[in-house]
C-alpha cells in the first residue's frame, strides 16, 4: 500500500541507493548557490549590511545581547505562525505548504539516505511523506486559485502564469507527480507507466530547486532577516517607520 511502502524503495532493483542520494545533495547544493546568487545579484547583502549601520549610527539605545536573542526568538515564532500576514486564508495556506513541506521534505531525505539498501522502512514515513504532501498540494491549490494578488486582487485568470509563479507551479507539479508516481508504483501498474511519472517528478523537482535566483523560494530565507531587522531598529529608535500614534494621525487628517 502507497501509505505503507517506500516508494523509493524500489528504485533499488534499478540503480543503487548513492543514484537518488547524490541527487539529494546536488538539490540542496543547487539552492545554496542559487540563493547566494540571487543576494550578489540582487545586491541584497549590501542593502542589509548599509541598513545595520545606517541604524547602529542612529540608534537611540545600546540593545543588550539578551534583547537581540530574545527578538531573534520572537521573529522565528512570528515565522512559525505565518505571523507576516493578517488575513487568516493567506497565513492558513501558507502554513500548510510550509509544514507539509518540511514533513514531505524530512520524510524523503530519511527514507532516501537511512532506510535504503534494503532496509526495512518504518510504515510511519511513507504515511507522514503521503500526509505531508496533501498539506502542502491542498494549502497550494487555494492558494494558486484562490489567494494569488493578480488572481484575487487584479481580476486574473488563474491559469495565468507569470515567473512569480515560478516556486508554487513547480512545487505543485512535483509533489502531484510524486503522488501519483508512488501510487501507481505500489499498485504494480505498467512500469512505463512508472517510469514516464518517475521522470516527471524529476525534473519538476529539478526545476524547483534549480530556479531559486529566479523564484520566490530564496524570499523564505530574506523575510526572517528582514523581520528581525524591523525589530531590532524599533527596539533601537532608528526606525524610520512612522508609530502606531502617528499612522493614525495620518489616517484620520
Amino acid at each position: 500500500m502507497m501509505l505503507t511502502s517506500n516508494p523509493f524503495a524500489a528504485l533499488e532493483d534499478f540503480w543503487p541507493p548513492l543514484v537518488m542520494q547524490v541527487y539529494i545533495v546536488l538539490m540542496m547544493v543547487a539552492v545554496v548557490l542559487g540563493t547566494l546568487f540571487d543576494v550578489h545579484h540582487k545586491g541584497s547583502a549590501k542593502f542589509f549590511a548599509r541598513r545595520k549601520e545606517k541604524s547602529e549610527a542612529a540608534a537611540q539605545r545600546h540593545l543588550s545581547g539578551g534583547e537581540t536573542v530574545s527578538m531573534a526568538i520572537a521573529t522565528i515564532a512570528e515565522a512559525a505562525v505565518s505571523g507576516e500576514f493578517c488575513k487568516w486564508p493567506r497565513r492558513i495556506s501558507h502554513l500548510l505548504m510550509m509544514y507539509g513541506f518540511l514533513l514531505y521534505l524530512v520524510t524523503t531525505v530519511v527514507m532516501v539516505f537511512v532506510y535504503a539498501g534494503g532496509a526495512h522502512t518504518p510504515a510511519i514515513l511513507p504515511a507522514l511523506w503521503t500526509i505531508g504532501a496533501l498539506l502542502i498540494l491542498v494549502g497550494g491549490l487555494w492558494f494558486f486559485f484562490f489567494l494569488r494578488v493578480n488572481v484575487a486582487y487584479d481580476g486574473a485568470s488563474p491559469f495565468h502564469l507569470g515567473q512569480a509563479d515560478l516556486f508554487i507551479g513547480s512545487l505543485l507539479a512535483s509533489v502531484a507527480f510524486a503522488l501519483v508516481w508512488g501510487y501507481v508504483q505500489t499498485a504494480h501498474a505498467n512500469q512505463i507507466a512508472t517510469w514516464i511519472l518517475f521522470a516527471l517528478y524529476i525534473f519538476f523537482t529539478t526545476l524547483l530547486f534549480v530556479s531559486v535566483p529566479w523564484s520566490k523560494l530564496a524570499h523564505m530565507f530574506f523575510k526572517p532577516a528582514v523581520a528581525f531587522q524591523r525589530r531590532v531598529e524599533e527596539a533601537n529608535g532608528s526606525s524610520d517607520l512612522p508609530s502606531p500614534a502617528a499612522e493614525k494621525y495620518i489616517v484620520r487628517s
